[in-house]
């Protein structure tokens, strides 16, 4: 993929999701997508949609990473594409005033109404910046558990992302990712069509890409599982077209290497 292409993928995708938040739910016309999911249809339990400040549950995920997350009180928690902030608002309440979170997200209207609805919920322990996913504005090794909730599929430069993440988890840090990933090859015409790559179908990589990925940017532990269930969204994002036979949500879970 060439430095233009990247960087078109990441404008469709920007002004995508900037839409999304201006207009204050879930799908903003066009394919469905992943924006079409309704929170509790994902994985997330009812007390942990009332849990999180109002608008912050866009329903833009496509699992729940905090199932899987293992938080402790006191760790710092760095979620990559962070939205309006629901997961780190959930992250925030098990990790406890003790523990901190980091929202990262490239769209300023997403950064600026998160930032909005920390202050609404008096959360003092959650921050939200502004930047690439690829070019993470955080300190080397400083960062216990990574979350990431179907964005990583978005990225045109998926090598980055991972290498990224590796620098800036503490040794013995941890991922926990609900993604996209393609089950079979997907065909040309919908690697090519834009409004399905927003949608977080195109840019899915394999699951053996993914492994690899991760191997290679220095992670250890990798453990990519299916969510069989997610056909039942999956179908929704492009209805008729039978893409649920070649993309779906997984648990991704890795280590870096070492002791915290």
């Amino acid at each position: 993929m060439t430095e233009s292409q990247g960087e078109s993928i990441r404008r469709s995708v920007k002004d995508h999701y900037a839409a999304v938040v201006r207009k204050g739910q879930g799908c903003c016309g066009g394919a469905s997508c992943c924006s079409s999911n309704n929170s509790a249809q994902i994985g997330y339990s009812t007390e942990e949609i009332s849990a999180v400040p109002e608008g912050a549950d866009l329903g833009l995920g496509c699992g729940n990473p905090q199932i899987f997350s293992d938080l402790q009180s006191g760790e710092t928690v760095l979620d990559l594409g962070s939205g309006a902030g629901f997961d780190c608002f959930l992250a925030a309440r098990r990790v406890g005033t003790e523990g901190r979170v980091i929202g990262i997200d490239m769209t300023p209207d997403m950064v600026e109404r998160a930032r909005q609805n920390a202050e609404k919920g008096g959360l003092g322990n959650v921050e939200f910046r502004l930047g690439l996913i690829e070019e993470i504005p955080v300190e080397d090794a400083s960062v216990d558990v990574i979350l990431s909730n179907c964005v990583i599929n978005l990225s045109p430069e998926k090598p980055r992302v991972f290498r990224e993440a590796h620098r800036v988890l503490k040794p013995g840090g941890r991922l926990a990712i609900s993604d996209i990933v393609a089950v079979r090859p997907l065909p040309e015409e919908v690697r090519t069509e834009m409004s399905l790559y927003s949608a977080c179908i195109s840019g899915a990589a394999t699951v053996d890409e993914i492994r690899e990925l991760l191997r290679e940017a220095g992670f250890e532990d990798v453990e990519i599982k299916l969510m069989k269930e997610s056909k039942e969204f999956v179908k929704d994002w492009a209805p008729g077209r039978g893409l649920e036979d070649y993309v779906s949500s997984s648990v991704i879970r890795a280590r870096k290497p070492g002791r915290g």
